[in-house]
């Protein structure tokens, strides 16, 4: 802005102007930024690294399976020099581990076709064509290699093509990368309509959406929680459209969201996450002036501290300590504040304060925070940072059916990414 803009400015302009330079930037304490976006602190203020004081170590685990024993036994006796004959017993004194990767190599199988003449009639017989003969070449382990380095290591074309040359000695075009991902994406689909269907039925659904670029367009990354699935969904927008068309008319007890509106109004109940309203609310109490803000941040420590505690209270405690925190919130809005940032803080909660205890009416059920969604969206994020989108839709959509199954088996204990895709491929 240059001199004369600003000496045509009215005083209030100004005294505004003055007071938006001075507010402090907003932070990943204080808003929906990614820690990665923070400015980090300089060298000499900065903790330092490795393990705090009386930190207690941890070595590695041995392995539980192992390939070969090598024993190691003295030859002589350290003191007199005698020579210590092999079957003498031994004690076990110590045991190490060594570990490495085997030579890694495709193994080529190659299928021969013969022919053979009759002797009795002459007939020329040649053999069925065999199965290696339709399709693909390549196996299902290098499906799910190819599906597993693409989706979770966020390799491109080019990165997952060197990969495959200088990992494996198997040379694979980028054309030939492409259509074996197509392939791998269409053995998900059964599990990812089985994992709808769970969502169809749940009482309790969480929902988030995250922004990404599908064939050079803004769109959006979706994706939906319940206690026995994770949904991810690929689309052109956000509007609420993507929710009715994914429940088909099924309205759960309890929906979990943040307070976009399209998130709204598609359950019984409403669960506001009460992370993002802390976020802003760190972000008043450290610009603003009024003393509104903090009272409101330690509401969320007692509401969170409830949310903790809530399978081992009674139900009267519950109810008890629900009504005390709905009567404590009640007077912090009725509060008259002077500052637009506690002011803010203010309506948002107002707007929302019907759905910011629904986490009491409905224990172990409900969590009071939308984290799980975050998390699972966490990925995407990288993925969009690292290949910034996906050149064609098929791609985003075959993409979001690897991860609605891989993240569905992982609300399991013991499973393994790697080897959810092996077992959905081969299937």
């Amino acid at each position: 802005m240059e001199r004369g803009d600003l000496q045509r400015l009215t005083k209030e302009e100004l005294i505004e102007l003055v007071l938006k330079i001075q507010r402090p930037e907003k932070t990943s304490r204080t808003s929906s930024k990614p820690p990665s976006t923070d400015r980090k602190a300089q060298r000499e203020r900065s903790k330092p690294g490795g393990a705090k004081p009386g930190h207690e170590g941890h070595s590695r685990a041995m392995a539980e399976n192992f390939d070969r024993v090598v024993d190691h036994r003295p030859g002589q006796c350290s003191c007199c020099g005698t020579v210590l004959a092999s079957d003498l017993a031994a004690a076990l004194v110590s045991e190490h581990e060594a570990i490495e990767l085997p030579d890694i190599k495709p193994m080529v199988e190659r299928h021969r076709r013969l022919a053979v003449t009759c002797p009795s009639c002459g007939m020329v017989n040649a053999a069925p064509v065999p199965d290696a003969a339709r399709g693909t070449p390549f196996g299902p382990r290098l499906h799910a290699v190819a599906t597993y380095l693409k989706t979770f290591q966020a390799l491109s074309y080019e990165r997952l093509q060197s990969a495959f040359a200088d990992l494996f000695g198997l040379t694979i075009s980028q054309g030939g990368l492409m259509n074996m991902l197509r392939r791998a994406q269409g053995a998900f689909v059964p599990e990812r309509d089985s994992a709808i269907a769970a969502l169809r039925r749940a009482r309790v659904v969480a929902s988030d959406e995250t922004g990404v670029r599908i064939e050079g367009s803004n769109s959006y990354q979706w994706v939906f929680r319940c206690d026995e699935a994770v949904v991810h969904q690929a689309a052109t927008t956000r509007g609420a459209i993507v929710v009715k068309t994914l429940m088909d008319g099924h309205r759960p007890e309890v929906w979990c969201s943040d307070r976009y509106s399209a998130q709204q109004g598609h359950g019984n109940a409403h669960q506001t996450c009460l992370a993002h309203l802390a976020r802003d609310v760190a972000y008043a109490e450290e610009a603003g002036e009024d003393a509104l803000p903090s009272r409101v941040r330690l509401w969320l420590k007692r509401a969170f501290a409830l949310a903790d505690d809530i399978g081992t209270l009674a139900a009267s405690t519950i109810a008890a300590k629900r009504k005390a925190l709905e009567k404590s919130l009640e007077a912090i809005l009725a509060t008259s504040t002077g500052c637009d940032f506690a002011r803010t803080i203010q309506n948002k909660f107002r707007r929302a304060r019907d759905q910011l205890l629904t986490f009491a009416l409905h224990p172990g059920l409900v969590e009071p925070t939308n984290n799980g969604c975050e998390r699972s969206l966490r990925p995407a994020v990288i993925q969009r940072k690292v290949t910034n989108g996906y050149r064609a839709m098929w791609a985003a959509k075959g993409e979001a059916d690897i991860r609605t199954v891989v993240d569905t088996a992982r609300l399991r204990p013991g499973a393994n990414t790697f080897k959810t895709i092996l077992q959905t491929v081969t299937a």
